[in-house]
């Protein structure tokens, strides 16, 4: 049985040959009905199943806070996050989604829907009463609690430790990140989408100067006048050795960790939004120190929320900031030695991946949400100190 073309989403091509997707009232509980039943899509869609999919109850409704895609709940237990506009390019998130097949610890998935080679829709399992970090982490920082921390450490180093195990999707999940690169030996377009030092640092170099340019005003004065400071803390990159690397989350902040009914769990494997996999340094394979660093400056943000929309006083919260990347990070390398894998963290890399974070932060909000710019500007001043000319 093969389910009506009206019953599913509408793609249009445009003439710059970007496609675009509506999901008409209703498509959303027939999709997955008819995914449950196993009725085959109208051509040229397509579907990767991971699991078998339950017939869910009538009603669908969608999920209304700020988001770049469109997620709608169908019959309170299955989940669509469809992507407005749909890209040709390979997406991270099936392949992590099957290899993860025996992790707990996220929502789960059921299904990949493909129109043509784009990637259109992942259907997964709805987490009851869920509530994302930017909700649920800010609540915990207005009240000054930090034993969530030490949970969200045990997560990543569960996630890592479940990314580092070999499955039939990815049988040889570990590499060894190259050795640094004698600068007589020149530019390696190969070695740089391996991955490994000079790939890093020039990642990092590169997202700097996008910060540095698309960051205007005041804002922009004060961080042109901590470039060298910056630099200095991306040093490190340029001359790290040898060390293992995973497929990791990618986009790992606490707006991607869920605290729902039975706990918590991370979501959204979507990759980083500001960075190309084509770009140097921008493959598959990056060190666990990216993710952790982006959760760490998360914390960072979620402090920088507090003091913005609750009035919270910003002393108090820069205690609590550093009292729960401690836990955290702290949960996180006691997760890895007790598993026997303490050498998949290299702590010398998690301090410049977070100034190159804070900058990608800046690019995120230059190009997609200006009202954000006030976080990572705020992490910077308070990591930096505020110069009395650039005083608000």
């Amino acid at each position: 049985m093969q389910v009506e073309a009206r019953h599913w989403p509408t793609i249009r091509e445009e003439p710059d040959s970007s496609l675009s997707l509506a999901v008409g009232e209703g498509v959303t509980g027939t999709v997955v009905r008819a995914l449950a039943e196993g009725v085959t899509p109208p051509r040229p869609f397509s579907v990767r199943a991971f699991r078998s999919l339950p017939t869910p109850p009538p009603g669908e409704r969608a999920i209304t806070v700020d988001q770049t895609n469109h997620s709608v709940i169908a019959g309170e237990s299955v989940v669509v996050k469809w992507f407005p506009r749909p890209s040709r390019a390979p997406h991270p998130a099936p392949d992590l989604l099957a290899h993860l097949s025996g992790f707990s610890r996220t929502a789960t998935p059921y299904a990949a829907v493909y129109w043509e080679d784009a990637l259109v829709a992942l259907v997964t399992a709805y987490l009851p009463e869920a509530r994302d970090g930017w909700e649920w982490c800010v609540d915990e920082a207005e009240a000054g609690r930090t034993a969530f921390a030490a949970e969200l450490g045990g997560l990543a180093a569960e996630l890592h430790l479940a990314m580092a195990t070999s499955s039939p999707v990815f049988p040889d999940p570990v590499r060894l990140s190259p050795a640094v690169q004698a600068p007589e030996a020149g530019h390696d377009p190969a070695r740089d989408a391996a991955g490994g030092a000079g790939a890093w640092a020039e990642r990092a170099e590169e997202a700097l100067r996008d910060a540095l340019s698309l960051t205007d005003g005041e804002d922009g004065a004060w961080l042109a006048s901590r470039a060298g400071e910056l630099r200095r803390e991306l040093a490190p990159l340029a001359t790290a050795g040898p060390t293992p690397l995973i497929r990791i989350h990618g986009d790992l902040h606490v707006g991607q960790i869920l605290q729902w009914r039975d706990g918590y769990a991370v979501v959204d494997f979507d990759g980083n939004p500001t960075v190309s996999s084509a770009a140097p340094g921008g493959g598959a394979f990056q060190p666990a120190a990216r993710d952790l660093a982006q959760l760490t400056t998360s914390v960072d943000h979620v402090g920088q929320v507090a003091i913005l929309r609750r009035n919270a006083d910003p002393g108090r919260i820069a205690e609590w900031v550093a009292a729960a990347r401690a836990a955290l990070v702290s949960a996180y390398v006691t997760g890895l030695a007790d598993a026997g894998r303490a050498d998949l963290l290299d702590r010398s890399l998690i301090r410049p991946f977070e100034i190159e974070q804070e900058c990608r932060e800046l690019i995120y909000a230059a190009r997609h949400l200006p009202r954000w710019r006030y976080a990572p500007m705020g992490v910077l001043r308070t990591w930096f100190g505020t110069d009395p000319a650039f005083t608000k």
